[in-house]
Formats: structure tokens, sequence, C-alpha cells
């Protein structure tokens, strides 16, 4: 009982206090560990099958607003049990892992946990859940509506290619688009990045930058 509270304090931080209860079960019933990270370009959460004795591990991302938090645990959490059932002889992101994941989201979509028009978007996004909820753009603009801190700046999808950018203090240059994702090139390293298309960014002005 102890551990059932304990987690249902931390997690009230994280999602809304109405989903925490069932989400503290299952951390103990399905055995795994929930790690909040900080801020990933490139996903919003994982998750890790036991290796060497560990334990199934779940991370997500610490400045998720609490509806994108509960929809990618839950999205995570579906690959834990698709994993239980199936191990490794399914896809990721296969029929098993979308009826997993229908499942387990039916338990929150209840007008005490989300907005009436996210539920709206939620309902349409599970007809045929996709990869990831960023890749869904009419859920994911719900979901950022919800965001409390914004930066302000343009979705990366509406800016031309080879334009410089600024995100999280470094620049890139945006580069073609690979399926769900634009290749982007640091500038500092060369190294190259993969972004999401409605990841905001601020178009980089060197004139602004060197006279400000």
């Amino acid at each position: 009982m102890e551990q059932l509270e304990r987690n249902q304090e931390i997690l009230k931080k994280y999602i809304p206090e109405k989903a925490t209860l069932l989400i503290a079960h299952w951390i103990i019933d399905l055995d795994f560990k929930l790690k909040i990270k900080k801020e990933r370009s490139t996903k919003l959460g994982d998750y890790r099958a036991p290796f060497n004795g560990s334990n199934h591990q779940i991370t997500i991302n610490y400045n998720l607003n609490k509806y994108s938090f509960l929809v990618t645990l839950v999205h995570e959490i579906a690959h834990l049990t698709t994993y239980n059932k199936y191990k490794h002889s399914v896809l990721p992101h296969g029929q098993e892992w979308k009826t997993e994941f229908r499942n387990l989201m039916q338990h929150f979509l209840d007008s005490e946990i989300f907005p009436v028009e996210l539920l709206y978007a939620l309902r349409k996004y599970l007809a045929n859940p996709a990869a990831s909820s960023c890749t869904d753009k009419n859920l994911y603009r719900a979901l950022k509506l919800y965001d409390e801190h914004s930066s302000g700046g343009i979705y990366l999808e509406k800016i031309p290619l080879k334009t410089v950018f600024v995100y999280e203090g470094r620049l890139f240059e945006k580069g073609e688009r690979i399926r769900t994702r634009y290749n982007c090139k640091e500038i500092k390293s060369g190294r190259i990045y993969l972004f999401n298309p409605l990841a905001e960014v601020e178009i980089f002005e060197e004139e602004r930058s060197v006279f400000n």
C-alpha cells in the first residue's frame, strides 16, 4: 500500500490525478521502472525490455504537459504488454501493439481525465494509432494547446529547406524530410538530428544576432 500511495504522489506531478491510481497499480503489477528524462528532440518516451536481469524500463520526457505525458506513457506501457505476450516475434508498432494500446487507453477516455476536445482527437487517433502521437498532426496540435511553456516559435514544417534555425540554443540547417521526420544538420558539429515536423523553432537572423 505504501508503494502504491508513493507512486500516486509522484504521478500527480505529471498526469491527470484521476489517472494516477490505475497507472500506479500498473507500475507495480507490470513491474517496470519509470524514469523521467530531460527533453529529447527525437522522441517523447521509450520502452526497454528486460535485459540481464533488469526490469522493464520506460522513460518519458519531463517537460510534456499532463495529457501528452499520459498518452506517451500508455503508449510505452503498450510496448511492455505486447512484449510480455509476444516477445520479439512481432513488429514494434504492428497490429498487436495497436490492439494493446487501444485496450489500455480505453481506461482513460473519460471527461474527468481529458478535456472533451482532446477526447475527440484521441478517439480518431485510436482508430489506427501511429508509431508516435507526434505523427498524427490533429492529435499533436490538440495536445500542444495544453503546453504551459510554448517557445512561441514557428513549426519546422513551415520553414523552407536549407533554412538555418535555432532550437534549444543550438543552430541547425533544415534538411530533407525522411518519412515522418526532417534530417537537420547541427551547424557546429555537422551531426544530423531527426526533428518532428511540428517542432517549434526560431529562424536564425544573423544580422539581428550581431547588432542586438
